[in-house]
This record gives structure tokens, C-alpha cells and sequence, in this order.
């Protein structure tokens, strides 16, 4: 940071001061704990000397304060992967079974965006699919925040939802799916084979809401990647020629998934398995009537508090991935 013409690049210098924000906040969490601990292990050391019981309760008190914040130090220690620092790209396809399944998007696009809020993540609309009577075909969305991919990567894959049907007047019970794909925003100068005559470039009018002037120029950008017929739009931004940065930038990260497959890597090292969004192939499942639950299948962690669950609450869940991840390749 400290080298010459470091801010000539904006868009480089922001992406380092960043990171070195973020982890100087780290090291800083790290000391507040240590040097917890050396005050309190002196203070029961003076306690015992004088045989004085009444610093026990101050005592239990900061050993409760030190035990979560080292919870949460903890969790960094599990992010082991390349991109786990990385920011996200999060990717919801509602599945089979038109406006149910829609809905069911629209409900998991809701949990997401609530777990990134309450994380302090920054988020960012690239391109939307609404259904035509309620919820979402398709979103696609850039989550910025220190270790975001890393926390968001145990939500890709298949959520099978149970319930009542809000849009069956016989109030039958319904089940719907949805595909969450994770992708890690790979840094610029991440080596993808992406050339210019293997890219097919279309530019058309953005649909929904939109802001000034996205719904009246040809400013949405669709990119169909020949060789492995890899489809991504943007439209969201003002400009052409920033939905195409946008899209390039979401078809790289996809691209880097098809060459770890092709060198026989494990791709979901770097985002969940490319599923279809239907019975069996589930990661997650939540059950609204005719009791609550949520239970992740790879991990066997449940929550009974699926209304909390669907606002946001993933603590618990990511966690119990991260775990289980680590546990699987060591």
C-alpha cells in the first residue's frame, strides 16, 4: 500500500486496502482475546492467593466473554479453502412446478439476503426472472464481505421445501425445489481460458423495475460461452458496457468450475454440485407443516426453528459445514 502510484488503480488499490482491513481487524480480535486471558489467569491467580471467593462471579462472567468471541475467531480457522476470502456470487434457479417453486426461490433469494445483512455483507442485484403470477425464476446476485464465499458456499445446492400451499385452494400439502449455486469472485489476475471467439454477445432491453434509463436502451448483456454452452446474463446496471463486465466476471468464475472438473479435481472445492432441482438430490430440507424442521443431509445438523431459519439465521448451519468439510478432507 505504501508503494508508489498504489492508487493510480482504484478498483486494485479498494480490493487491498480492504483485505488488509479486514485482516488487521483479525489480528486485533485475536490480542483482545489473548490478552483477555492473561488478565483474567492473573486475576484468579490473585484470587487464590488471598483466598478471596468474590471474584468468582466476575471471573465466570469474562470466561462466558472470552468463550464467544473465540467461537467466533474460531470459525476462521475452518476456511482453509483458496477462495474462501473471496467474495460471492450467489445464483438461485427455482425448480420444477411453476409458481410454488417460484415462490420457494423468492423465500431462499429473502434467507440469503437476511444472512448477509446480519453478517454486514454488501449485496448487489446483477439480473432477476419473476414469475408471472408470484416469487422468482431465476436471481443472480454479488455478495461483498470479508470470507464471503467461504461462509455462503454451504448453501449451494438443492433446498426442498414442505408446506401447506398458499396457492392451492384445497390447502394441500405441497413440495417444491430450488437450486442455490456459489461461486468465489475471482481475483483479476486468476488464469481462465476465456477468448473472444468463443464468446457469443447479445444485447437486448432489460425487463422489471429497473432505475434511470435501464428499461429504455438495449443495456441488458447476454454471453453464451460456445464451448460449453454456459449461458449469463446481467442487467441491472446503467450502462452495456458494465452489465458485460459483470457478466464476464460471473462466466469466469463458472469457466474455472469446468476446468477443475476436467483436471479431475473436486469441484465442490469451489461451489456445491451442479444438481438438478429435484427429489433426491437435496442438501437441505425444510418442513413447515405438518411439523418444523430443517435438517441439512450432509451434515445431519436440524433446527426446529425453521421460521428463523428462513430469516436468516445460518450461523448454526454454516458452521456445522465447515466442520463437516473439514472433517471429510483431512
Amino acid at each position: 500500500m505504501n508503494a508508489p502510484g498504489f492508487w493510480q488503480d482504484q478498483q486494485h488499490a479498494k480490493s487491498v486496502s480492504q483485505r488488509c482491513e479486514n485482516l488487521r481487524a483479525e489480528v486485533q480480535a485475536w490480542e483482545r482475546v489473548i490478552e483477555g486471558i492473561e488478565q483474567n489467569l492473573e486475576l484468579a491467580k490473585t484470587a487464590e492467593q488471598e483466598n478471596d471467593m468474590s471474584w468468582a462471579a466476575t471471573l465466570e462472567a469474562e470466561l462466558q466473554k472470552l468463550s464467544a468471541e473465540f467461537a467466533v475467531l474460531e470459525r476462521a480457522v475452518l476456511f482453509t479453502e483458496p477462495y474462501d476470502q473471496s467474495d460471492a456470487i450467489v445464483m438461485i434457479h427455482a425448480g420444477a412446478g411453476g409458481t410454488e417453486a417460484q415462490d420457494w426461490a423468492e423465500m431462499l433469494q429473502r434467507m440469503v439476503l437476511r444472512y448477509c445483512e446480519k453478517r454486514g455483507f454488501t449485496t448487489r442485484v446483477d439480473h432477476q426472472s419473476r414469475g408471472q403470477e408470484a416469487g422468482i425464476k431465476s436471481v443472480t446476485f454479488e455478495v461483498e464481505g470479508h470470507y464471503a464465499y467461504g461462509q455462503l458456499k454451504s448453501e449451494g445446492g438443492v433446498h426442498r421445501l414442505v408446506r401447506i400451499s398458499p396457492f392451492d385452494a384445497e390447502k394441500m400439502r405441497h413440495t417444491s425445489f430450488a437450486l442455490i449455486e456459489v461461486l468465489p469472485v475471482l481475483p483479476d489476475d486468476a488464469a481462465v481460458d476465456l477468448q473472444e471467439k468463443d464468446l457469443k454477445i447479445e444485447t437486448m432491453r432489460a425487463g422489471g423495475h429497473g432505475g434511470q434509463s435501464v428499461n429504455t436502451t438495449d443495456s441488458a448483456v447476454r454471453i453464451t460461452h460456445l464451448p460449453t454452452g454456459i449461458v449469463v446474463r446481467c442487467q441491472n446496471e446503467r450502462s452495456q458496457l458494465q452489465n458485460k463486465q459483470t457478466a464476464l466476471k460471473i462466466l469466469k468464475a463458472k469457466l474455472v468450475q469446468v476446468q477443475a472438473q476436467a483436471k479431475g479435481e473436486t469441484l465442490d472445492k469451489i461451489r456445491g454440485e451442479v444438481l438438478a432441482a429435484a427429489w433426491g438430490n437435496q442438501i437441505r430440507s425444510y418442513v413447515l407443516q405438518p411439523y418444523k424442521q430443517v435438517k441439512d443431509h450432509r451434515t445431519a445438523y436440524t433446527s426446529s426453528d425453521p421460521d428463523g431459519v428462513l430469516d436468516g439465521n445460518l450461523d448454526d448451519f454454516v458452521e456445522s459445514y465447515l466442520r463437516w468439510q473439514a472433517k471429510r478432507n483431512s
